[in-house]
């Protein structure tokens, strides 16, 4: 059975269905049938060394990594390195557990490749997930703990959440993404701002010495995301994701479309891409750079890669392309740096920058 097929399956189900029952079969494979992670790594990991870097002295095996969201509580770990993944963020995580906000919360933007989402961090708490990772960890491929704060928990007191998920999680991942930039947690993107990154920064800087790493969202303008990631930069940041879901409604025609959730996939590749480049233009070679949002081939992760990214993140295109995608965009990116004279991707990382 060909992904089109399944996935005019799983498209008859709710959106959140439909990945609670993606998530079972993938956890359920290795013990359903014994070897199937081997055989699914066989065909998707894509071993090649002119696509493994070594940031932050940690190595990635490839630049495409899973972005944070998709496996909330650190489920799929192993079946999504059999697929070829490069590097896998769990989370968002939060002290609590919390249920996130009300149903329905998820929706897809079918014909324009894309989904809505206003789930609100709903995970099983940090004592749960890290647990769970411990068994893991040190694991093959490197693990961010993507960490925010609970919704009950006052602006005045979120970074003592941060804080706390640091500390629970600080032996057991490679590194720490910093969500502050979901639309879906009431006035947490009001924590975008240089006071906060500043004292957040003072008060977690000094618990780990694993890269953390500032993730934005893309509704601002260049001047503002250029302003606050400089000055997390400054006050420790080892890197950049830019970048989360989007607010700009104005991006879909869908009739799907909702007024609430932030919105990922192709709707907001352009609007992702051309905020990264902003951010690139000034901070490139100042800090890793991560690009996220609207990546489903080869083609746009090489044209962020040229942009300054050493990593893309993808969700969206798991969805709509299927469990090969990793597999294909690898391929593709050896074939561009191949066509573009490149030997290794670290020539083509930021040839773009300012022309």
């Amino acid at each position: 059975m060909d992904y089109n097929t399944l996935k005019s399956i799983f498209f008859k189900f709710q959106p959140e269905t439909a990945h609670k029952i993606a998530e079972f079969g993938l956890t359920s494979l290795s013990s359903v049938f014994p070897g199937s992670l081997s055989f699914l790594a066989n065909k998707c990991v894509v071993n090649d060394a002119r696509l493994q870097q070594n940031l932050f002295n940690i190595v990635f095996n490839n630049p495409v990594g899973i972005a944070g969201g998709f496996d909330k509580n650190a489920v799929m770990i192993k079946p999504l390195t059999a697929l070829g993944f490069g590097h896998i963020e769990f989370g968002t995580i939060t002290p609590k557990a919390q249920k996130g906000n009300d149903k329905p919360r998820l929706f897809r933007l079918v014909e324009e490749e894309s989904i809505q989402n206003a789930m609100g961090f709903n995970n099983e708490g940090a004592k749960s997930v890290s647990k769970r990772v411990k068994k893991l960890y040190p694991f093959v491929i490197p693990l961010f703990a993507n960490i925010g704060k609970n919704k009950v928990t006052p602006n005045e007191k979120a970074i003592d959440d941060y804080e706390n998920l640091v500390r629970e999680f600080n032996e057991i991942c490679d590194a720490f993404v910093i969500n502050v930039s979901s639309p879906n947690t009431p006035n947490l993107r009001a924590l975008q701002e240089e006071d906060f990154i500043k004292e957040l920064f003072s008060r977690i800087r000094p618990l780990t010495s694993k890269p953390i790493i500032f993730k934005i969202a893309p509704d601002m303008s260049y001047e503002k995301a250029v302003e606050i990631c400089s000055c997390a930069v400054i006050n420790g940041a080892d890197a950049l994701i830019v970048n989360n879901t989007s607010v700009d409604y104005s991006l879909s025609n869908s009739p799907n479309l909702q007024n609430f959730g932030g919105l990922s996939g192709k709707v907001i590749t352009e609007k992702s891409a051309m905020l990264f480049k902003a951010v690139a233009d000034e901070l490139f070679g100042k800090t890793i750079l991560i690009a996220s949002g609207g990546i489903d081939s080869g083609a746009e992760a090489y044209r962020r890669i040229k942009m300054g990214a050493n990593l893309v993140q993808i969700y969206t295109a798991f969805i709509f392309k299927g469990p090969f995608v990793c597999q294909m965009i690898n391929s593709e990116i050896l074939r561009l740096l191949e066509a573009d004279g490149f030997a290794h991707i670290s020539e083509a990382v930021g040839v773009d920058v300012r022309k």
